[in-house]
């Protein structure tokens, strides 16, 4: 069950391969999530240490989370994966020139989880051949139900 997709992803890079990777939370961003507070569209994902972690994603606190917790937006949440996965990852972006992205946030056996999608960017050339195709598939689809 999704609760946020990434739609800019799709057009702003080919994705290569996708991966699900669980999210370091704390309670009130969980209950932000399960509101539907949650922005993905800015974020990228950085890797340090062996480690990977989502940055830029914005969780709106709710006015009830807590009275003791200081909420931080935007701040930076440790992804979890295997330590094979990461490590096939990591290499793949730093040879092949290849880039990690969130693709979505959905539940999974009652936890939240990131798809990471690893993309290569888009030229202005690709995104324009592929709205042709589009359209030409729209107009054709069209044209067919006239026949018809």
């Amino acid at each position: 069950m999704s609760i946020i997709d990434n739609r800019k992803a799709f057009h702003d890079y080919f994705i290569e391969e996708k991966v699900e990777a669980g999210l370091v939370l704390e309670g009130w961003e969980v209950k932000a999530i399960r509101a539907g507070r949650v922005n993905i569209k800015e974020s990228h994902i950085l890797m340090r240490n062996g480690e990977i972690f989502i940055i830029g994603m914005h969780l709106t606190p709710l006015q009830s989370a807590s009275t003791h917790v200081l909420p931080d937006p935007t701040r930076t949440r440790k992804l979890l994966m295997h330590a094979q996965q990461i490590d096939r990852l990591i290499g793949q972006v730093e040879r092949a020139g290849y880039t990690l992205i969130p693709l979505d946030l959905h539940y999974s056996k009652g936890r939240v989880k990131v798809t990471v999608g690893l993309a290569k960017g888009k030229k202005q050339h690709d995104k324009r051949e592929v709205a042709k195709k589009r359209d030409w598939e729209r107009d054709k689809a069209r044209l067919m139900r006239q026949k018809v």
